[in-house]
């Protein structure tokens, strides 16, 4: 699939691993793959920002849900409540048991691994580019596929900074008529 990426569109993948490093994360999400886009300066990073997304203040964001080690809203899928936990831990162990170290560092040695919702959305850029009659996978094809599932944390910070997702959408999808005709 990545042959049919453009050059713009590798850019996008390769710096959302650099994302999610400087950011210390030890996964590719979604979200680095929208922050990596957003840091662009082609066409599809204008129309976003027309709408309202840019690159700081989808940082911002990411960084405020990732300031707990411990992500509340994944735990809560499994049916744990992390105040509860929290609570009983620090009962146990005293304040701030389960804090890291100061100074430790968090961040990911090596390759950091894509989520399956990051792998999703780059699968569903492909589909787009078909949907679309298109050949080569561009930057807008990405961000199609990155706001294509509520589910997916990129649309949910979009529509969190007031985006108006089916107009982008729509706006990206006729930036990409107009590249092929």
């Amino acid at each position: 699939m990545f042959e049919r990426f453009t050059d713009g569109a590798r850019r996008v993948v390769v710096d959302a691993q650099a994302e999610a490093r400087e950011l210390r994360h030890h996964h590719v999400g979604t979200e680095h793959l929208l922050l990596s886009l957003l840091n662009g300066d082609g066409d599809v990073t204008r129309a976003a920002a027309e709408h309202g997304l840019d690159a700081s203040g989808i940082r911002a964001r990411i960084v405020r849900r990732s300031e707990d080690p411990l992500d509340p809203e994944a735990l809560s899928t499994l049916g744990i409540d992390l105040d509860a936990v929290r609570e009983a831990t620090e009962r146990a162990f005293g304040p701030g048991a389960l804090d890291l170290p100061s100074g430790e560092c968090r961040g990911p040695k090596g390759h950091v691994p894509f989520t399956p919702k990051a792998k999703k959305a780059l699968e569903l850029s492909l589909r787009h580019a078909i949907r679309l009659k298109q050949k080569a996978i561009h930057e807008g094809h990405i961000l199609l596929g990155l706001l294509h599932d509520d589910e997916f944390l990129s649309a949910r910070l979009a529509a969190e900074a007031g985006v108006d997702v089916p107009a982008l959408r729509a706006h990206v999808e006729r930036l990409i008529a107009s590249r092929a005709a």
